[in-house]
């Protein structure tokens, strides 16, 4: 993952529940509707199936439901941001994603200990640009976890 504080650093804005997140776009590579996604059995609960795009078959994960959000419909918003990272391509389902910034270095703070639930090791920082906050997310941690983990609270 591009680290945060590296200037050339450029993020794919996406929302699950009106917050606002990242990913760097160095693991990005592609982003599509959501069309035919076949489920299969016996998985964990934020796996949604698998689809087909460009010749390859994508396990496609809920990032609502993997960061303890609650599951909604797909709309016409709804994308799918396929990644590659560590030789392994997944599709992550997000509410809207249509940004790609740049976001300097300056902008970027740890994220605080108060922060419960979406523990540090899910965020390699929070941006401000203006008046918006967004969660850069780490990506690896969500990949290797098989748990939802806790929505985000602070005390």
């Amino acid at each position: 993952m591009t680290h945060p504080n590296n200037p050339n650093s450029t993020y794919i804005f996406f929302e699950l529940a009106n917050t606002t997140y990242a990913i760097s776009s160095s693991i990005v590579q592609q982003m599509e509707m959501i069309d035919q996604i076949t489920p299969v059995p016996k998985t964990q609960p934020f796996v949604e199936g698998v689809v087909f795009s460009r010749g390859q078959v994508i396990p496609v994960l809920n990032l609502r439901v993997k960061l303890g959000l609650p599951k909604i419909a797909y709309n016409c918003s709804t994308r799918l941001i396929v990644i590659h990272i560590h030789q392994r391509t997944v599709g992550l389902i997000v509410d809207t994603a249509r940004e790609f910034v740049r976001v300097p270095p300056e902008t970027i703070q740890p994220p605080p200990e108060e922060c419960l639930g979406l523990s540090s090791r899910y965020l390699c920082g929070i941006a401000t640009l203006g008046e918006r906050v967004i969660l850069l997310l780490n990506v690896d941690p969500l990949l290797n976890g098989s748990e939802p983990i806790e929505p985000l609270t602070v005390p």
